[in-house]
């Protein structure tokens, strides 16, 4: 299912157990049951203008027992890709209010400047992504390339493509089927922080992977919730 993005998030806590360290490994950023969550809405626009959501709409509720099973699964993988390189993963909810999973690149540590080749190091980190990936077969990817404001829309336009595409085409050499990701360049039209300042400009330089249950993983923990 081709989709445009939106997403709300889960609000968020940093971990800082099970041994990980801010130096050199990704944080997780999690809803954890102290996390005081305020405004829990992040919206990303489409190409239209429009969005849409992450996550296959099912067009029916979920149930309680349901999600549960979800949950358990999407914290489990969120705690082991925090163990990646220089990652941010955070715990999201997607269009079925279902838990999924963000997992945020520094562009800078993908790719160099104004580049969208691959670097050494940023494979190795998807190496590890797509092994990490292996044992959650029914969930969508979706990945979404985004810049700074600098240079005009119809360059920011096409690089946060190429670089959203990069990825995907890397992950699907790993062995995560075309079929399941989605790739999109955002440009500069999602920012995260403050254009006006460099420190703003290189967090909004970024590259953003979203995981999602899909319909078979849903049909599977609604079986399951159902025997309990």
């Amino acid at each position: 299912m081709k989709k445009f993005v939106t997403l709300f998030l889960c609000g968020a806590m940093i971990f800082s157990g099970c041994g990980m360290s801010n130096l050199g490994k990704g944080s997780l950023i999690g809803s954890g049951a102290g996390a005081a969550i305020g405004a829990g809405l992040g919206y990303l626009i489409g190409k239209d203008g429009k969005g849409a959501a992450i996550g296959a709409a099912i067009g029916t509720a979920v149930g309680g027992g349901t999600g549960a099973i979800i949950g358990n699964k999407m914290d489990k993988k969120a705690e082991e890709l925090a163990a990646l390189e220089n990652a941010q993963v955070e715990t999201v909810e997607d269009v079925n209010g279902l838990k999924a999973i963000k997992v945020t690149f520094d562009s800078g540590i993908l790719f160099d400047f104004n580049k969208s080749t691959l670097k050494a190091d940023a494979k190795r980190n998807l190496d590890k992504f797509a092994a990490e990936m292996a044992d959650l077969p029914d969930t969508d990817i979706t990945v979404l390339g985004h810049t700074d404001n600098v240079g005009t829309a119809e360059a920011n336009q096409k690089v946060s493509d190429s670089r959203a595409n990069a990825v995907s085409n890397y992950l699907q050499g790993k062995g995560i089927a075309k079929s399941r990701i989605v790739a999109e360049g955002h440009s500069f039209n999602d920012p995260v922080a403050d254009n006006s300042t460099a420190e703003g400009r290189a967090q909004n330089r970024r590259v953003e992977i979203f995981i999602s249950a899909n319909e078979n993983m849903i049909k599977a923990a609604e079986a399951e919730a159902a025997k309990q």
